[in-house]
This record gives structure tokens, C-alpha cells and sequence, in this order.
């Protein structure tokens, strides 16, 4: 019996064990997915195809990684908002630009795609430490723009894209005028316990006391439950509450954590919503909610403000 349960044991944390390791050797093919099975990492259709009126971007990363972008604009003289969009792990951002077609016309606004490193036409491999700096360089030329108006410049990121856009809001707090975050998980590691929920007990979870065992070899760690708290611009949190990839509670935790520090924080449920369609299932509701956050937290301009930038007016003593 002795010997049984010592095999059983041994069996168990060799399993556990090995399921680490792989965990460890293979997490940026966990996390970073950009060709989609049966496909290529070209992209299947560009904005000519749905007759959107675009350029081609080439950005350069701050250590030298070649970068693929799409600006796309409603019209030749829009002032609207500038949507910075991040997308998900999997695939390129051709896949979502029957969404941001969409977009354009529900929110009245530019939008312009970052390939990731390593996705799309981008040179280079992804890792969160190159994502960073594909995004900051995406900001920094919007920034640059004359064609924009870049003080309405807002951050969208969905799943993966949440985590790259809490970064970037965060460490740039005068540049982001606001956050919009759909289906976004709090972390690597509490990801990893869902899709493995043996590895669970090794790994802990958000605000837990587990063994984070993993915590000083996971590479990708995307931590925005730590990020979350720090970022001072307002904040829509888009929740689908079907999702499938992402637990709704990682959103609902995210959220609390924010809500805290911040009190320009909405929350808004959408119950039929997955992970990818929840712009979908939203339908109307899912715009309108987005469209009511940028008119009151990235307003247009009024004509007299516009004529009197660059003034600077003093109250009577």
C-alpha cells in the first residue's frame, strides 16, 4: 500500500512538474498566437477592400524592431477621437476590421491598428518587453500627427490588447485621454490557472496566498491587476458575460481594483456577450455606451476654445 501511494505521489508531481516546465518553454506560443490555425500571418484583406479610407504606417520601435500599422479615417478632415486599437492574441489585425469599420461610423472617429511585433508585416518575435514598445512607438506617432486633434487620443484594448493598452495609459497619463477596456484578464498567471486548473495550487491567483512558484520565470506576465490601480484617466470597463476564453470575474476584479484609486471608472455588462463578439452581441447598446463615455470624458472642442489655444487667460485679482 505504501509503495502504491508513493507511486501515485511521485506519478502526481512528476505530472505537475512536467506541466510547469511546458508551461514555462512554451508560454509565448500560449499567450501570443499570430497566425490562427489553417491560416497564413499575411493579411487575409486591408481597408481598400471595405473601401476605407487608410494608409499604410511604418513605425520604428525604440530598440529598432520594424513595425506594420493602419491608419484609417472617417473622412479627409475628421476631428473626432483617435482610437488607438489593440487587438487580441490570436491572429492580425485585418481579422477585425469589419469591427472597426463599424467603429468609424457608430463613434465618428479615427482608428489607427498596431501589428504587434512579430504579427501581421511586423518584423521581430512578441514578448511583453517589445508589445510595450510597439505601443509607446504607435502613440508616440500619433502624437506627432498634424491631421488629428491628439488631445482626444484614446486607448481601446480587448483581452491581450487591455493589458498592452493599461500600460501605455499608465505610463502616459498626459498623452491618453481615456481607457476603454473589453474582456481583459488580470494577469498570465491567473490565465494559466484556467486553462490548467491543476497548476492552480503552484500558481495562486490575484490577491491570493498561493505558491506563485512561477512568478520569476513567466516572461509575458501582463500583470494589469497591478496596473489597473495606478492608471488616473477614465476608465470603461466591457464586459461579456458568456465569455469563454476569460473568466467575467477577471473584468469584475479589474474593475474593483480601479474603482478604488479612480472615480472616473463605469462598468458595463453586456449578458450575451463572448469573448470575441461581445461588439456583436452588443449591438446598438454597445455603441451607444461607448459613445456616451467619449462625450463625457474626451469632448469636442468648442470653436471659441480651439481660437484662443496657445493663450493663456488670467482671472481678474
Amino acid at each position: 500500500m505504501v509503495s502504491y501511494m508513493s507511486v501515485l505521489l511521485y506519478g502526481v508531481g512528476g505530472m505537475v512538474v512536467a506541466g510547469m516546465a511546458l508551461l514555462v518553454a512554451f508560454q509565448e506560443k500560449l499567450v501570443y498566437v499570430p497566425v490562427l490555425p489553417g491560416l497564413t500571418k499575411s493579411y487575409p484583406i486591408t481597408p481598400a477592400r471595405l473601401r476605407l479610407m487608410y494608409e499604410d504606417v511604418w513605425l520604428r520601435s525604440s530598440d529598432g524592431i520594424r513595425l506594420h500599422s493602419w491608419f484609417i479615417k472617417l473622412s479627409p478632415d475628421c476631428r473626432g477621437p483617435t482610437i488607438l486599437f489593440f487587438q487580441e492574441n490570436a491572429g492580425n489585425i485585418a481579422h477585425r476590421l469589419e469591427m472597426i469599420r463599424i467603429m468609424l461610423q457608430k463613434l465618428q472617429c479615427n482608428v489607427f491598428m498596431l501589428s504587434y511585433r512579430g504579427y501581421g508585416a511586423s518584423d521581430g518575435y512578441p514578448s511583453q518587453y517589445g508589445i510595450t514598445r510597439d505601443a509607446q512607438a504607435a502613440l508616440d506617432h500619433l502624437i506627432q500627427r498634424t491631421d488629428i486633434d491628439t488631445s482626444r487620443i484614446v486607448v481601446f484594448g480587448r483581452s491581450l490588447g487591455g493589458a498592452v493598452g493599461a500600460v501605455l495609459a499608465q505610463n502616459n497619463p498626459d498623452k491618453v485621454s481615456a481607457l476603454i477596456l473589453e474582456n481583459t484578464f488580470t494577469s498570465i498567471l491567473d490565465m494559466a490557472g484556467v486553462l490548467l486548473p491543476f497548476l492552480r495550487w503552484f500558481i495562486g491567483g490575484s490577491g491570493s496566498k498561493g505558491l506563485r512558484v512561477l512568478n520569476g520565470l513567466v516572461r509575458s506576465p501582463w500583470n494589469t491587476v497591478d496596473i489597473i490601480g495606478q492608471v488616473k484617466q477614465p476608465i470603461i470597463f466591457l464586459s461579456g458575460l458568456q465569455d469563454e476564453m476569460v473568466p467575467p470575474s477577471h473584468m469584475q476584479m479589474l474593475y474593483a481594483k480601479a474603482a478604488a484609486h479612480n472615480r472616473r471608472c463605469i462598468f458595463e455588462e453586456f449578458p450575451t456577450g463572448m469573448h470575441m463578439d461581445t461588439w456583436l452581441a452588443g449591438g446598438d447598446h454597445y455603441w451607444r455606451t461607448i459613445q456616451l463615455f467619449l462625450e463625457q470624458n474626451v469632448p469636442e472642442k468648442k470653436d471659441d476654445e480651439s481660437s484662443r489655444e496657445g493663450n493663456v487667460i488670467k482671472s481678474p485679482l
